[in-house]
């Protein structure tokens, strides 16, 4: 399938927030997929990504996750101060900031003549954990998490109640969870934490732990794994097709 891209600025309570819109071209009216980068923003390998999942046929928005510290159009580069910065922005914004950010992006899409109606959440890293924190939003009913960092810690700064694993009876969609076993951001500990949690909520979920390392999916870099890349795409496509359309 055919698309096309273009930007778009959203008004958040912290300030605009530059989204990148990847959609189908023509006329039709498609799910949507809220896409959440790593720290890094829409770098080279978010943008492929993000174009390989609209080419079968969902509207996929990428917002800049830090966008109230950052120009519109910040790219950090996948080196030391890149980590440092996007580190540093991790800790800086609060996460209950997303939740505002998840709704200006829902709410748009909603009053697109390209929007079907139907929402699902996609991303890596840190976007993993965001994609998760979307499914607190009752309009998400579908959610994608690539190797999810600090559900099991609270790195991600959160006011009392307000951290995402504080809030599972909030998730009514079904969620994907996929981890790589040499992943020293997750450990295994960590990983049977969430697991235990999200069983015990009762919550509509699988779980994949693959033999791979952290941003396996990252098409840059001796991490990646084309492999496991390919087989996580079709677990994320099978979700959406099934639950979205």
């Amino acid at each position: 399938m055919l698309i096309q891209s273009h930007t778009v600025d959203l008004a958040t309570p912290s300030g605009p927030m530059r989204t990148y819109v990847h959609r189908p071209q023509g006329d039709g009216r498609y799910p949507v997929i809220l896409f959440y980068s790593e720290i890094f923003q829409q770098t080279g390998p978010i943008e492929r990504s993000a174009r390989l999942m609209a080419g079968h046929g969902y509207v996929v928005l990428v917002p800049e996750v830090f966008h109230e510290l950052n120009p519109a159009g910040t790219v950090l580069a996948y080196d030391e101060a890149g980590r440092d910065k996007g580190n540093a922005d991790k800790a800086a914004k609060p996460v209950a900031s997303y939740d505002a950010d998840n709704i200006a992006l829902i709410t748009w899409a909603q009053a697109q003549p390209w929007c079907s109606g139907q929402f699902g959440a996609m991303g890596f890293c840190l976007g993993g954990h965001l994609a998760f924190r979307a499914a607190l939003q009752p309009q998400v009913s579908a959610t994608a998490c690539f190797y999810a960092t600090d559900l099991h810690t609270q790195v991600i700064p959160s006011s009392a109640g307000q951290h995402s694993m504080a809030r599972l009876a909030d998730i009514t969609g079904e969620l994907l969870m996929i981890w790589g076993k040499q992943d020293p951001h997750i450990p295994a500990e960590g990983r049977a934490q969430v697991y235990a949690s999200l069983a015990q909520a009762g919550l509509r979920f699988t779980w994949h732990e693959f033999n791979g390392q952290h941003a396996f999916m990252r098409d840059e870099g001796e991490r990646y794994d084309p492999e496991l890349a390919q087989l996580g795409y079709q677990l994320a496509l099978a979700l959406f097709r099934r639950k979205l359309g």
